[in-house]
């Protein structure tokens, strides 16, 4: 199914560079030394500005991958101690009873290292 997609999406994409190059071609105009390009030319330049523009993009992704993935470690682990809190605050019955079984928890863990 990924594959597909993928597949999908990169045809979708090269059909959108096609329509932009060739089909709306009126609607950009590139000019060098004050003079506008015309022809076979002019669709080449668009090309590779626009292949310059993507690899920008994709490297931006990348970044922000990463930035995000680093922010959402953050995030995650303040939402599990918000819900911690909120856990506590709403069932603090259960306090008596986690007290002793992490009590029983630690005296096993203790044991169980010096076995080995």
């Amino acid at each position: 199914m990924g594959k597909k997609a993928a597949i999908a999406l990169a045809i979708t994409m090269l059909i959108f560079v096609a329509w932009g190059l060739f089909f709306e071609a009126g609607s950009t105009r590139i000019i060098i030394n004050g003079q506008e390009i015309v022809g076979p030319l002019k669709g080449s330049i668009g090309a590779a500005g626009l292949i310059v523009g993507m690899i920008a993009m994709f490297c931006a992704a990348i970044f922000l991958l990463f930035v995000f993935a680093g922010i959402g470690i953050f995030i995650l682990g303040a939402v599990i101690f918000a819900g911690l809190i909120f856990a506590g605050l709403a069932f603090p019955f259960l306090l008596f009873l986690l007290l002793p079984l992490a009590i029983v928890w630690l005296f096993i863990a203790i044991t169980r290292k010096t076995e080995t």
